[in-house]
């Protein structure tokens, strides 16, 4: 019974931009997650030892020395990424929860942003209806600055907003109280993608705020954790990534993961 439900569970990655979105008539999402670009241009290396040669100064720059890691880092439009990703979720249910103390069912939307981000992202969603939102902490036992590491506290913390229109979204806590901050921990599979997030972690967030068969969208699916992560749950699960190398990319390390779980019967054919 449980094999016959996942055959029906959808998981697709597009080579598209997220605002074609209507061209594959997938259905609304419960949650949108994804992690936008952090528009910092040519320094997203600038205190990562990727900089240099086999991650030593004394063998100079490397190629990553003064370089992006995104076309979209230099001018990512937030206001334009709310816009359409706003008609992406579903409406908010009409008659609220009853039962005092609970969530309702309403969707909500999870972006990960640099701290630099959080206030801006919070103002632009509250001009598209996402008037309500909690800030999220994901720390982690290492970090990428080790340019830093003699000149100043380096950063070990990632952050993220629950964005909601009015009522609470749907929550799924097993009676267990949740903290406003999640352990960040490496997964000891390949990285394909610059700013790839632990697959374990986006389950966590997942079956926080879904269900089985609930949708999840990521707009900005990058190497695909988000939807391996959806699929393992149970979740149908839809992605975009507008980059040709970085769609076969991911393709291929969602195919290569799929034959690691469950005897290859997690996910069963991605588009």
């Amino acid at each position: 019974m449980i094999e016959t439900q996942r055959k029906r569970i959808k998981c697709e990655l597009f080579n598209d931009n997220f605002q074609n979105f209507k061209s594959y008539n997938i259905p609304k999402a419960q949650l949108v997650i994804a992690d936008i670009p952090y528009n910092i241009g040519n320094n997203f290396y600038g205190s990562n030892p990727q900089w240099y040669i086999d991650g030593d100064n004394k063998n100079g720059e490397s190629k990553f020395a003064g370089k992006s890691a995104f076309n979209t880092d230099f001018n990512f439009n937030i206001a334009e990424y709310f816009h359409f990703c706003n008609r992406l979720l579903k409406p908010e249910p009409k008659n609220g929860n009853s039962i005092r103390g609970r969530s309702s069912e309403a969707p909500c939307m999870i972006i990960f942003c640099s701290f630099e981000q959080i206030f801006n992202v919070i103002e632009i969603a509250k001009k598209h209806g996402f008037k309500r939102n909690i800030p999220l902490t994901f720390i982690k036992n290492y970090s990428p600055q080790v340019l830093k590491a003699n000149m100043r506290i380096c950063g070990a913390t990632e952050h993220a907003i629950i964005l909601y229109r009015e009522r609470l979204p749907k929550f799924r806590n097993d009676n267990h109280m949740i903290f406003d901050w999640f352990k960040w921990e490496r997964e000891s599979i390949e990285k394909i993608h610059p700013t790839q997030k632990p697959i374990n972690l986006l389950k966590r967030l997942i079956e926080l705020f879904t269900d089985e068969g609930d949708v999840v969208i990521d707009p900005c699916a990058g190497s695909g954790t988000t939807l391996i992560a959806a699929r393992e749950l149970n979740r149908n699960s839809y992605g975009f990534e507008v980059g040709k190398e970085q769609f076969k990319k991911s393709i291929r390390f969602i195919n290569e993961y799929k034959a690691k779980i469950e005897n290859n019967n997690i996910i069963d054919e991605l588009f």
